[in-house]
């Protein structure tokens, strides 16, 4: 069996020396006028760069850009968006963390790629496979507001949504992506929604061409609906299982129909984890898994941590993956 090691999907722009601090600083350059567009973008590219490098030296064999350009994981796909626009910040589901809330007051339109042009550039930048990550249409729906236009509620939004989100993922495909990360932890709030969210995820499962479609949910207890996850249109199921107790268990007594990405590392703590009591973990996992390949990564992404703290949960993959060499 293939152990296959993966970033999540944000890493903390400012990191803990002197010289890591330079987007922040840039930042407040802009705001002051001191320094243009292109200048900024500059030292985006650089700190890109910088973080894809570091996500390789600590072992992991697929890397994403840590979405350095994301003001938060919401506004950065709506308010690309024709008939959206942005109003203020509302707290990021059980997190500290804010974001700009979407409002809708017409059809919600795709002007242009959204994440495309970042993950070329991951994808030059980093000598192994790059993952782009977009929020999916269910989670976008249900955190934005109708103000106006011609959806009725969440399941038509997320519907349109959902047609938005496959011509990016298309073109994601078409420009060489081997996996496209969808993020949907606003399911597991809402159980009952699981028949309209496997109709969300068809579009951009049909869409997805040569890569792999991973749906990632977190911050919720996805073991009630391990099932009916297991058997969505997806071709990895992403699994945080810091709040999932029961989930390690469930997954060892029944396998797994769809390939299995295990969040097993808290994204959202400092404390480190032991090697071994990982290995342990996928160990008791893997006990009716039959497919080739079952994933490794944080159980979030890591924006939530300081630089160091970050680097050491990915380089702790490595370290795992090297306990269980004998079985993978």
């Amino acid at each position: 069996m293939k152990l296959l090691l993966q970033n999540h999907s944000s890493y903390p722009r400012i990191g803990d020396q002197p010289g890591q601090q330079r987007l922040r600083k840039a930042h407040a350059a802009r705001q002051r006028g001191e320094i243009d567009a292109a200048e900024l973008a500059a030292i985006e590219r650089a700190q890109i760069d910088e973080v894809i490098h570091e996500q390789e030296h600590a072992g992991v064999d697929v890397v994403t850009d840590g979405q350095i350009r994301w003001h938060d994981p919401v506004s950065h796909v709506m308010g690309t968006l024709d008939g959206v626009r942005l109003n203020g910040l509302l707290r990021y589901l059980d997190t500290n963390f804010y974001f700009r809330q979407p409002v809708v007051t017409a059809k919600v339109r795709r002007r242009a790629p959204i994440v495309r042009d970042d993950f070329m550039q991951a994808q030059v930048a980093a000598g192994r496979a790059a993952k782009p990550v977009l929020p999916g249409p269910y989670t976008l729906a249900r955190l934005a507001v109708i103000d106006s236009g011609p959806y009725s509620g969440v399941a038509a939004l997320a519907a349109a949504l959902s047609e938005v989100l496959a011509a990016e993922v298309r073109e994601l495909a078409q420009s060489g992506a081997q996996f496209i990360q969808i993020e949907e932890p606003a399911i597991l709030a809402h159980p009952a929604d699981i028949r309209l969210f496997r109709q969300l995820l068809e579009p951009l499962w049909q869409a997805r061409g040569g890569a792999q479609l991973m749906v990632a949910t977190y911050f919720g207890d996805a073991a009630p609906l391990y099932a009916q996850l297991n058997s969505l249109p997806a071709d990895v199921l992403v699994l945080d299982f810091t709040y999932s107790p029961e989930l390690l268990g469930v997954i060892g007594a029944t396998g797994a129909s769809t390939a299995l990405a295990l969040g097993l590392l808290d994204g959202r703590s400092i404390r480190m984890e032991s090697a071994a009591t990982v290995a342990r973990q996928i160990e008791e996992a893997v006990r009716r898994y039959t497919l080739d390949t079952i994933h490794l990564l944080p159980s979030c992404g890591l924006e939530y941590l300081p630089r160091a703290a970050a680097r050491a949960k990915l380089a702790l993959l490595a370290e795992t993956r090297r306990l269980l060499h004998g079985l993978v």
